[in-house]
């Protein structure tokens, strides 16, 4: 049985529900999952097994560090991705990255064709380009009054997924 798997699982499995379900990843979730991935790694393989997981707690950290500053995204999805990090490693990490940017950006871009507002989603995103400015939501897609995210720990853990089926682990 590969313990960093099976934990992955669970990881993914609670954090997607908790997303859905109340639009937050729990830190009594992740914080845990990373010190258990540590610990797990630092007995099993030593000093470079403390590498493996601290740098790939780290690449995950970084990578939704930056979005998570500028307002696109939550603190739960950081530490997500820092966790997955920490179990799987940095090569494991950035993979999930791509993956679950292309997954967040087809679900995104199939929103924003459905709600039929492109233009608007087209404006937007040349204003925040040019001007460099945040719309503090995560993949928000303007309608009217309301404006509908979706929850980013999803295409995380879609994006783990692929790649462990990939097999860049």
């Amino acid at each position: 049985m590969n313990i960093p798997i099976l934990l992955l699982s669970v990881l993914l499995i609670i954090s997607v529900y908790t997303d859905i379900k109340e639009r937050k990843i729990f830190n009594k979730v992740t914080l845990p999952t990373i010190l258990i991935a540590l610990v797990y790694s630092t007995i099993t393989a030593g000093l470079s097994g403390a590498w493996f997981s601290l740098s790939g707690m780290l690449v995950g950290f970084g990578l939704l560090i930056i979005p998570f500053i500028l307002g696109g995204m939550g603190a739960g999805d950081v530490k997500l991705m820092a966790a997955i990090g920490a179990l799987m490693g940095a090569s494991f990490a950035f993979y999930t990255f791509i993956w679950g940017a292309i997954i967040g950006g087809v679900v995104s871009l199939f929103l924003i064709i459905r709600r039929k507002r492109m233009g608007a989603f087209t404006k937007r995103l040349v204003y925040s380009w040019v001007l460099l400015r945040s719309n503090a939501g995560s993949l928000a897609i303007d309608n009217g009054e309301v404006t509908p995210t979706i929850p980013y720990g999803v295409a995380i853990a879609l994006g783990a997924v692929v790649t462990l089926i990939m097999g860049a682990i």
